[in-house]
């Protein structure tokens, strides 16, 4: 899963400053005001919420962005979308396993979209419920390793309900299950530690390895089904060593 993990955490760095920014903040704005809507508008009664703004806000999300999110999403401010959840299951290149979560408001927009990047980049759908088991709910939290060491992390964690610390190059991941992910994010901001990310995540139980010709497909596949302002994550089962990280740089 590392090697995964570790794509993930530096592709969305990086998208922090390339084009794709404004897309970004539209999807973490889109998060925010989802989670208001199911359950409530206060962060401290709302732990999804509270992630989810805390997310928006380390992602360089103007405040009064999410403030207006959060309006929205408890009813306080016209404009809210009805949006749903949707899970499509599919096959990328070399067999990879693929879950895409889309949040969206056209459900028919939603599904074409994904047909096609899957179609037009040596992917297919799936039947419902053949990708899904290989994927387990976690919870996932990503510390920066900026004056923290793995030690810390782990003493922090480790009565929390974490079940194990990965080390990913620049950041730490913390994985539980998904309702161990509160406590631990608490441990951790008791301890003084500071954290990337927060959230809910689908982890594969098995994993694909990939050479360097099928990482470049599986990414160029995975930019665009992101690219679809519908699709709000992807989930997959590949994994890469470091140096084909390196060479696809």
């Amino acid at each position: 899963m590392s090697g995964h993990s570790k794509w993930a955490t530096t592709k969305h760095k990086k998208a922090v400053i390339d084009a794709k920014r404004g897309k970004m903040f539209a999807k973490l704005i889109k998060n925010v005001e989802v989670a208001a809507r199911t359950g409530g508008g206060d962060p401290a009664g709302n732990p999804t919420l509270f992630d989810a703004i805390q997310k928006a806000k380390k992602n360089s999300v103007p405040n009064d962005n999410i403030d207006r999110a959060v309006k929205r999403g408890s009813g306080l401010e016209a404009g809210g979308a009805d949006y749903q959840t949707i899970m499509y299951e599919g096959y990328g290149p070399n067999g990879v396993a693929l879950l895409i979560e889309c949040l969206t408001d056209n459900r028919n927009r939603a599904a074409t979209e994904v047909r096609t990047a899957l179609t037009r980049n040596g992917g297919s759908f799936a039947d419902a419920g053949s990708v899904s088991y290989m994927f387990s709910r976690k919870g996932v939290v990503i510390v920066p390793k900026a004056g923290t060491t793995e030690d810390d992390v782990m003493m922090a964690v480790l009565d929390a309900g974490a079940e194990e610390v990965n080390d990913l190059d620049e950041a730490f991941e913390v994985v539980s299950e998904p309702g161990d992910l509160l406590a631990v994010r608490t441990a951790l901001q008791d301890a003084g530690i500071e954290y990337e990310s927060a959230e809910s995540s689908l982890v594969p139980s098995v994993t694909v390895p990939l050479d360097e010709e099928g990482a470049r497909k599986i990414f160029k596949l995975i930019d665009v089904l992101e690219d679809s302002d519908d699709v709000q994550n992807v989930y997959a089962n590949f994994d890469v060593s470091d140096e084909v990280m390196a060479a696809v740089g």
